[in-house]
């Protein structure tokens, strides 16, 4: 309502309450010729009318109260200090508007601080994809320059052909991890768990590493009962372990040895996968599980940092967790637990 129309019908209301009382006093004059009662009845009007005024007058004022207190409110609430207002907990209808005030902004400061968050996340994850695509990148483009530009005898160009064929599996492996960790942060991929038997979710997950471990001469072995099953992916729970299984043979030297145990508990069924190479400090057990996290020591090797992410985030998509106790320079040994 504008101010015009408001105060057009303060006005209306101003003069038929005078008409009303012209007309009330009028009936008084003609119908109640005693003096004495007419006198009465006229104070008992007015006393009326009286009281009408200074319980508007209160409620006006009141109103006015709460509009100023609820404007403090407000303002406070946009200056991002609710605590300079004291929360009224009496069973009023100002306590009831604060509560429900308070409650909207402690939802709006969440998804605010939410939002800031997810940009921080994502200037980070930009940064760090451009970072681990800059190389290969840069390789390819040297290569490529190198062979348009110079007649080079056909083994020096064959050995460029390969080592650019190397960086595009780089640029390939980052793309295909990329969208595997896309996917289990989105929530777009479907865990499908069933009773499946351990021994060949752990036979799928040594297959993706047993060709390298032999090259580098290290031995694999394993402990598992062919009886112990357990409700899980079996597709991703061996994308998980060989993750793991593929960071074990990456950084255990020439002639090492990994060893995966299966033991059943009462409540998980715990996964051991322990090897013979470089160990991890302590300190850094909470950042090998970060996104692109690379330690000093493994900058030597092929990686971009995404496996022991993206194996963390697969089991606990299936309400399982991976431990690491590890000592430098002795090995390490993750355990994967799995409800049973």
């Amino acid at each position: 309502m504008t101010a015009k129309k408001r105060k057009f019908r303060e006005t209306l209301l101003w003069i038929l309450m005078i008409i009303l009382c012209a007309a009330l006093l009028w009936m008084l004059w003609v119908y109640i010729p005693e003096r004495l009662t007419r006198y009465m009845v006229f104070a008992v009007l007015a006393g009326i009318f009286s009281l009408l005024a200074v319980w508007r007058t209160g409620i006006r004022r009141q109103m006015r109260g709460f509009s100023d207190d609820l404007c403090e409110i407000l303002d406070s609430l946009i200056d991002g200090d609710p605590g300079r207002w004291q929360q009224s907990y009496e069973d009023s209808l100002m306590a009831k508007v604060q509560g429900r005030l308070l409650k909207f902004y402690d939802i709006a400061d969440e998804a605010r601080k939410e939002s800031s968050r997810d940009k921080q996340t994502i200037q980070v994850l930009v940064s760090d994809i451009s970072h681990q695509v800059k190389t290969p990148m840069s390789n390819i483009r040297m290569f490529t320059g190198i062979l348009k530009e110079h007649d080079l005898p056909e083994e020096k160009r064959r050995q460029f052909l390969e080592t650019m064929e190397g960086q595009i599996g780089k640029l390939d492996f980052l793309m295909q991890s990329l969208i595997k960790m896309s996917r289990l942060e989105t929530g777009t991929f479907v865990l499908k768990p069933e009773e499946a038997r351990l021994s060949d979710t752990i036979a799928r997950a040594l297959s993706l590493v047993w060709n390298r471990a032999e090259k580098k001469g290290i031995s694999v072995d394993t402990e598992c009962d062919s009886q112990i099953t357990v409700r899980h992916d079996s597709r991703w729970t061996a994308e998980a372990i060989g993750n793991i299984l593929d960071n074990a043979v990456k950084y255990t030297p020439a002639g090492g040895s990994i060893h995966v145990q299966v033991r059943p508990w009462q409540i998980y069924t715990r996964i051991d996968i322990t090897d013979t190479g470089m160990g991890i400090d302590p300190e850094h057990y909470n950042d090998i599980f970060q996104r692109f996290y690379r330690a000093n020591e493994a900058a030597g090797e092929e990686g971009v940092g995404l496996g022991l992410y993206l194996a963390q985030e697969i089991i606990r998509q299936e309400m399982g967790y991976i431990t690491v106790k590890s000592a430098k320079g002795k090995g390490s040994t993750f355990s994967v637990f799995l409800l049973s």
